[in-house]
């Protein structure tokens, strides 16, 4: 069933209707000159015809407009060709009769182009039927295809919102665990860090409403993840963070680089000992913003050589579904350091 709003394309469509139809008239007038008929017969014929060949041409327009056949099309057209050219001539016929009944000469040139004008009507009609199925087939395979574009983006931003929203758990977690264990033995540490998570937090809230960011807006809102863990691990926990003054207005997707740091910091204090460099590096090269993060991880126990976890699958999920392509998330190991890279394309 084809939506029944009049839009610019079926004004195009009644257009064509009109200049096939005026052509059929001008092509019946001349045919008629040679009959010996009086210019107001060939230009009543002439008109006659040619309306109602464009009712016609209308009449199938608005039928497939509201109904498409799915099934045996060309059977559909076959026949109602012949039925809609049936009715023309009956009609056209009986217009004529009333009009110059007493002109013999007419009449018998009438009477005598029957078989023809039907065939003439036949060919009209099946042309202007063949052009309305085409046309509206087209255009509800365009519909239909954009249709499935909207819903391939919607269960796109689903699954972005989604991913999102899982990597905010495992955190949230371990700090509240944090600040129950700090509240008997230092308050002042537990309401600090209280504070700290509800920024936190309340800024998780806004960028989730946001698709992408700046690499400035990132490393301010990483630095107050930062400042919760510092709390968490206290001296261990050392970050160095560096970046070029060109790079803060890239552009990255939102809360992209807490999930990094995050894992960083899960397999670089859990599986040593003693204070930890996390260093997180931005530099703009070749039309990406580059960003690494390095974590010192030990060769015997750290989980990572099982595989990169949980936080960076879902980030190379991400940048798959925003950028369709799988090589924007790199991992390396050197020298007991674990390597993160991060290529964010700025064609954004």
């Amino acid at each position: 069933m084809n939506n029944a709003v009049t839009t610019p394309s079926h004004k195009r469509l009644k257009l064509i209707n009109t200049i096939w139809c005026s052509i059929a008239c001008i092509i019946h007038a001349i045919a008629l000159t040679g009959f010996n008929l009086s210019n107001a017969e060939i230009i009543a014929d002439s008109l006659i015809s040619y309306c109602l060949l464009a009712a016609s041409g209308m009449l199938i327009f608005n039928n497939m407009r509201y109904y498409l056949p799915r099934r045996e099309k060309y059977w559909y057209v076959l026949i109602i060709s012949i039925a809609l050219s049936g009715v023309w001539l009956a009609v056209s016929r009986l217009i004529l009769k009333l009009l110059f009944h007493t002109d013999d000469n007419y009449m018998l040139v009438l009477s005598k182009s029957l078989p023809i004008r039907f065939g003439i009507s036949f060919l009209m009609v099946s042309c202007m039927s063949m052009i309305s199925l085409l046309w509206h087939t087209q255009e509800e395979q365009a519909m239909m295809e954009a249709r499935k574009t909207e819903a391939e983006k919607l269960t796109k931003e689903a699954e972005l919102f989604k991913l999102r929203q899982q990597l905010q758990p495992h955190f949230l977690f371990n700090s509240l665990n944090s600040i129950s264990a700090l509240t008997g033995t230092q308050p002042e540490k537990a309401r600090h860090m209280i504070q700290q998570l509800s920024d936190f937090l309340r800024g998780t809230l806004r960028k989730d409403e946001q698709q992408w960011s700046t690499l400035e807006e990132e490393i301010q809102y990483l630095q107050l993840y930062l400042d919760i863990e510092k709390v968490r691990f206290g001296y261990r926990l050392q970050t160095e963070i560096r970046y070029e003054e060109d790079t803060l207005h890239l552009k990255l997707p939102s809360l992209l680089l807490q999930p990094v740091v995050e894992n960083a910091i899960k397999f670089g204090l859990y599986d040593t000992v003693g204070e930890v460099v996390i260093s997180i590096n931005a530099v703009k090269e070749d039309g990406y913003l580059r960003v690494t993060v390095k974590n010192p991880y030990d060769a015997e126990t750290a989980t990572p050589l099982q595989g990169t976890g949980f936080g960076l699958k879902s980030i190379q999920r991400r940048l798959f579904l925003l950028f369709m392509r799988h090589d924007l998330l790199k991992t390396a190991r050197e020298d007991n350091q674990f390597i993160t890279t991060i290529l964010i394309p700025q064609t954004i």
